[in-house]
């Protein structure tokens, strides 16, 4: 098999609630961008990237020029047995993970397309039938979030994302992780997430301020060392996202007592070949795992949920369905939420049909 044509759109995503996070960052229309790698026996592979802006070193835009330069490379390669590739990609163009990550993801759905298994089957194998997910909540007024967590409850969601710190008000966010936890009462999993935007001082008071609640603490500050002070002052477990990017991170993260959890994101970690190494070695380390993206619609989503399905039920914390919180959808026949979790889609490779009128004209095509 020998990879033809790269077809590549870019379409915009819009949320269908303005999502804020700290430090100004926020979420209204993002950009994503498919790719679908061609082959000379018919199959096709799909990938997808979305970077948020002003999140991660990761820009929309420059998807398609990197993937220009990496062509050569590309065109003509079997695409059979992605982290041989990827280990030729990374040597031709240095960095720029986000925009390989896409490409991995197609070449792990070809290779299994070429298995005649669905995507799970590669990444180790079925381990579970569905997995839990959690909800995400954006940061506005208290009383607003706390009426959303009851509302996702209700509908059967148990693990909740508390947004904080895009109004500055360490007393608004006391108010946001107290009035949710009690929306929705004892049991559920509930945790703030900064996304990097406080300070070690502003988070440890937050901190100690709802210590007496069941909640976690995700990513508050920018640095390991700032958070690990805040894991010590305030003596509540803590998840790691933007500082848990790959091997050396995580395993610092561990080292430090910071990481119960961890957010695993394809985009973060430049595509599912290192994103399968990272959740083995998270395993090992007894490190639960959100296995998720930073952003995304259908295809990403159908490509957390195979690797998902492929860990053992004891280092899953949840995942995410990120195609819930944006439009338009790209793949309608990716399995959707009930009763707060998910399964991964059934078919050959990642099982899900993108729709061309959804995608419209492409953007690029290389061949």
């Amino acid at each position: 098999m020998k990879l033809t044509r790269i077809t590549a759109w870019e379409l915009p995503l819009t949320s269908h609630e303005t999502y804020y996070m700290a430090d100004g960052k926020t979420c209204d229309t993002t950009l994503t961008v498919v790719v679908r790698l061609d082959t000379d026996t018919g199959l096709s592979g799909w990938g997808e990237v979305c970077p948020i802006p002003h999140y991660l070193p990761a820009y929309a835009k420059g998807v398609i020029p990197a993937i220009e330069d990496m062509i050569p490379v590309l065109i003509g390669a079997d695409p059979v047995g992605p982290e041989a590739l990827m280990e030729r990609l990374n040597k031709h163009l240095i960095g720029h993970d986000y925009a390989k990550s896409a490409l991995d993801t197609a070449l792990w759905d070809l290779t299994a397309q070429a298995a005649n298994l669905p995507l799970f089957a590669l990444l180790g194998g079925r381990a579970v039938k569905d997995m839990p997910l959690y909800h995400s909540i954006t940061c506005i007024a208290p009383d607003e979030m706390a009426r959303m967590a009851r509302d996702a409850f209700d509908q059967g969601m148990r693990q909740f994302q508390v947004k904080l710190g895009a109004d500055g008000d360490w007393q608004a966010d006391v108010e946001r992780l107290t009035k949710v936890r009690e929306a929705v009462g004892p049991g559920p999993l509930v945790y703030g997430d900064w996304n990097c935007g406080a300070d070690a001082l502003t988070a440890t008071r937050v901190g100690r301020a709802v210590a007496y609640l069941d909640v976690m603490l995700e990513q508050p500050c920018a640095t390991l060392e700032e958070c690990a002070q805040v894991r010590s002052a305030t003596g509540l477990p803590m998840k790691l996202d933007e500082s848990a990017h790959d091997m050396a991170s995580v395993i610092a993260g561990h080292q430090a007592g910071i990481m119960d959890a961890a957010a695993l994101k394809l985009s973060k970690m430049g595509g599912l070949s290192n994103m399968r190494r990272i959740r083995d070695l998270c395993l090992t380390l007894g490190t639960q795992m959100c296995i998720e993206d930073t952003w995304g619609s259908d295809i990403t989503t159908a490509t957390v949920l195979h690797l998902g399905a492929a860990t053992p039920e004891r280092g899953i914390m949840n995942v995410c369905d990120l195609c819930h919180y944006v439009g338009p959808r790209l793949a309608p026949d990716l399995p959707t939420r009930k009763n707060g979790r998910i399964p991964p889609p059934e078919g050959i490779g990642l099982g899900i049909t993108p729709d061309p009128h959804v995608l419209g004209q492409p953007a690029a095509l290389f061949d």
